[in-house]
């Protein structure tokens, strides 16, 4: 993607989205529990508030980015959820500033930086589209986090389409983070998008795929949901253990979700 003003415009839109769902909330409801273990309607945005900054300062600071990664290292399995914790201890007004004045500040400089940059991050550095996409990607996900606790449903949009690329590209990165080798051979995903639209990656002719929904592709490759309760379909035994392993986001392999009928 050499333009990345497109992603840029819909991690906006995804943003804005969100920030209309959690807005109007009650103070109590920012407490409500979310999916995720041990975290709330705050603890949700106090991450993405989080994770913003740290993008912010990849994208301007490398660094002070290091530095910051080298003090993520000395407590590994616990400083995403200390992060959370930290933010969602403040009052939602203040927790709500702080998320819309980071994501400003990372659009701004992802929109500033300049053509071919390539910035550090927690997992392989990224260019502006791919760091776009994947806060794009968490915000996205987290969003529905809340929405899960909330009780809304949210419809689909064409935004999806940018969660399931980073999808498909991260494959041998999720193979990898659960210290697999990925499949030699490169997969066919053919999903269908929210207005019936055919969104399809990989070669036409590979004969390991994945077919089904681009929501329900987005929502594995989140871990928004257990692929038991998806109307995802693989062709092939690699296919079909990658939908078991489907990882996104950078870090740790995910605890994912349990099947709806083990709920």
């Amino acid at each position: 993607m050499s333009d990345p003003s497109a992603v840029l415009d819909d991690l906006r839109d995804e943003s804005d989205a969100l920030d209309r769902l959690v807005a109007p909330l009650e103070a109590g409801r920012w407490a409500a529990p979310t999916p995720a273990e041990g975290w709330s309607v705050a603890h949700q945005i106090a991450h993405l508030a989080w994770t913003d900054r740290a993008a912010h300062l990849a994208v301007t600071d490398a660094e002070g980015f290091a530095a910051a990664v080298t003090e993520a290292l000395a407590a590994p399995e616990s400083f995403v959820d200390d992060g959370a914790a930290e933010g969602a201890a403040l009052p939602p007004a203040e927790l709500l500033d702080r998320w819309r004045l980071g994501r400003e500040r990372l659009l701004l400089a992802l929109r500033e930086a300049p053509p071919g940059a390539r910035f550090p991050w927690f997992g392989p550095p990224m260019s502006t589209a791919s760091m776009a996409t994947a806060r794009l990607m968490e915000t996205w996900a987290h969003g529905q986090d809340i929405a899960d606790a909330l009780g809304v449903e949210r419809a689909p949009t064409a935004r999806l389409a940018q969660v399931a690329r980073i999808g498909f590209r991260t494959r041998d990165f999720a193979y990898g983070a659960h210290g697999l080798t990925p499949p030699a051979d490169p997969f066919r995903v053919e999903l269908t998008g929210p207005g019936g639209e055919l969104w399809a990656y990989g070669p036409e002719d590979a004969p390991q795929r994945v077919t089904g929904p681009a929501l329900d592709f987005a929502l594995l490759v989140t871990q928004r949901a257990h692929r038991a309760d998806l109307a995802l379909r693989a062709e092939g035994a690699d296919a079909d253990r990658w939908l078991d392993i489907a990882q996104a986001f950078a870090g740790l392999p995910g605890k994912g979700r349990a099947p709806q009928g083990d709920a």
